[in-house]
């Protein structure tokens, strides 16, 4: 569908598009268009071009990586993610298979033009590289998570960091199904139960996608957070400014 008055302030106030100049902007929009995905439809496929970027307004997509008879869950995106950005840059393959978890609102920008963009404008430009620098460390930070600490450390990380987004409370909602989740968490559904039930002694219940915490000293102590893995801003903001106020949190605390 076309994008209307409404929509065009709606885009033009997101990170990636707020410092372009008005002409390269509404260049950009004559092209671009809002589409509504059904849950379950597959937005792009490893190993073809990717022909427009895809910006998340609305829902949820998970990007998964396949390699010969294995596949797994890389990341989820929500609200306002940009999917497809270093692919449209270089205009090259997509590396990860892409589909919409919930019903999605994206906005679709053609990928030619984007790049174009890119030469003409510098505030759009900087935009991109900051964006691309965010997903760069998130994606550090990941290896790192998989990389230094076990399975049920990588469990108890994510637990206490949505806990942290969903406002603090003891009662968490997984966003996501178990196996999903075991797969993002670089586990098996059978590792990820048994990374449960060891959690049973520090006060951890689950009841279907409804976990509660009652003892989150107890696992924060058993995470071992360090704040050069552990990124709990929430998953509003755009991944380049999630990293930047997580870092001007770690600098505060260094203080």
């Amino acid at each position: 569908m076309s994008l209307e008055a409404p929509d065009l302030v709606r885009v033009q106030a997101l990170p990636l598009f707020e410092a372009a100049t008005d002409e390269v902007f509404d260049r950009l929009m004559r092209g671009a268009f809002l589409q509504r995905f059904p849950r379950g439809s597959q937005l792009t496929t490893q190993g073809l071009p990717d022909n427009f970027l895809f910006v998340l307004l609305e829902g949820a997509i998970e990007l998964e990586g396949s390699s010969s008879d294995r596949e797994s869950t890389l990341a989820l995106l929500w609200p306002t993610a940009t999917l497809g950005l270093a692919s449209i840059v270089l205009d090259s393959p997509s590396l990860m298979t892409a589909r919409a978890t919930k019903a999605s609102l994206i906005l679709m920008v053609p990928g030619e033009a984007f790049r174009q963009a890119l030469s003409q404008d510098a505030g759009l430009a900087r935009a991109v590289a900051e964006e691309l620098a965010g997903c760069f460390s998130g994606a550090v930070r990941s290896l790192k998570n998989c990389k230094l600490r076990t399975a049920r450390e990588r469990l108890v990380s994510y637990l206490l960091a949505q806990q942290e987004r969903q406002g603090g409370g003891s009662v968490v909602k997984l966003p996501c199904r178990k196996r999903v989740l075991a797969s993002l968490l670089g586990m098996t559904p059978e590792n990820l139960s048994r990374a449960f039930s060891s959690l049973t002694p520090h006060g951890v219940e689950i009841d279907g996608a409804t976990v509660t915490l009652r003892q989150s000293d107890s696992l924060a102590q058993l995470a071992h957070p360090d704040a050069m893995i552990d990124n709990d801003i929430g998953e509003a903001f755009s991944q380049a400014e999630r990293e930047r106020r997580r870092g001007a949190r770690t600098m505060m605390a260094s203080h």
